[in-house]
């Protein structure tokens, strides 16, 4: 007999594997602007502050040097700190703490001193709130060496990347899609609730997921683009084209096996991020199979991401910036033309 699935929304996967790891070590905390009562803006605390009390879930002033700052301080002493930046868009303000100490510290201490820490922080777009509030930055991190770098998609790869990246004794940066966290206040995507065990499991931080399987083009995304391309992969295969779709889910470590694997079985790509399309992780992918495998391709690799222009506050504008599942089909059907 089949027993049912579990079914939970993004936010209640992260919020659940960081209870069980609360559970498990008494060292694990949680720090941050409205992570107590409120249980994080979007949702990525909720219920801790019940069940764990104010001295392993601190409610912070809005100073994001000095809360992470604390947490670089407290790793160091040998604590698992979790630190929320509510919003990627505000890691300027926080950047020394980030790449000249939380990076830093470890290679420069000679390995002696260790930061087990994860930096969460909220990032992207889709629901209007305009240049401040909706980018993704990905590869701003995934440029400065010293951190890992993860961005999962999906409820069952939250909980689980979560879980490793607590008990990594390097710094991790995790950055979760607000639109997948499954929130009320949001417009309700399928993507954002999926099957989660109960129980405490881990996934690779550094492995890349192929989540369709195809012959004729791979298409690699991160977070909303994988889902975007999982969408135009329907619409491609109606057509009679089947693309394989390779959900990143890391960037530091990248998963470059997976990558250049599937382009020598469909000896096509088309890379598709939410992060700006200069400098990115377009690039980065792009660059990694031409050097290592050029010959294999049969075809101009095809890259789509939001130009390098802020994300507007009209919704029109806004989506013609981000790269949806259209832009991602035309991408193919075009680049199979060649």
């Amino acid at each position: 007999m089949e027993t049912t699935k579990r079914l939970l929304t993004g936010n209640k996967a992260m919020a659940e594997a960081i209870a069980l790891e609360m559970e498990r070590d008494p060292n694990v905390f949680v720090l941050g602007e409205d992570v107590g009562i409120y249980g994080g803006i979007f949702g990525s605390t909720e219920g801790l502050f019940k069940k764990f009390g104010a001295e392993r879930v601190l409610d912070t002033p809005i100073s994001e040097t000095a809360f992470i700052g604390a947490a670089i301080g407290a790793a160091a002493e040998g604590m698992r700190p979790i630190a929320e930046l509510m919003f990627v868009d505000f890691h300027g303000v926080c950047m020394d703490q980030i790449y000249n100490h939380m990076a830093k510290i470890p290679y420069m201490s000679g390995g002696n001193v260790k930061l087990p820490m994860v930096l969460i922080t909220a990032v992207g777009g889709g629901y209007n709130d305009a240049a401040q509030h909706s980018q993704t930055l990905y590869a701003s991190f995934a440029h400065l060496p010293g951190m890992k770098v993860v961005a999962p998609s999906t409820p069952y790869d939250l909980k689980g990347m979560m879980i490793s990246a607590i008990r990594d004794d390097n710094p991790v940066v995790f950055m979760f899609h607000k639109s997948l966290q499954g929130l009320g206040w949001m417009d309700p995507i399928d993507a954002s609730i999926g099957h989660v065990p109960e129980e405490a499991y881990t996934l690779p931080l550094g492995k890349a997921n192929v989540v369709r399987e195809g012959a004729d083009v791979t298409i690699v995304g991160i977070q909303m683009m994988t889902h975007y391309a999982l969408e135009a992969a329907e619409r491609l295969a109606e057509q009679g084209i089947q693309a394989e779709v390779i959900d990143l889910r890391s960037l530091v470590p990248l998963d470059k096996d997976t990558i250049i694997q599937s382009v020598k079985k469909t000896h096509r790509l088309v890379v598709v991020d939410e992060d700006y399309r200069s400098y990115g992780m377009t690039a980065e992918v792009a660059a990694v199979v031409a050097e290592e495998a050029l010959y294999e391709l049969e075809a101009p690799i095809r890259r789509l991401a939001v130009p390098d222009v802020p994300i507007p506050y009209s919704r029109p504008l806004e989506k013609f910036v981000i790269p949806g599942p259209q832009a991602i089909y035309e991408a193919v059907v075009d680049l199979l033309k060649e």
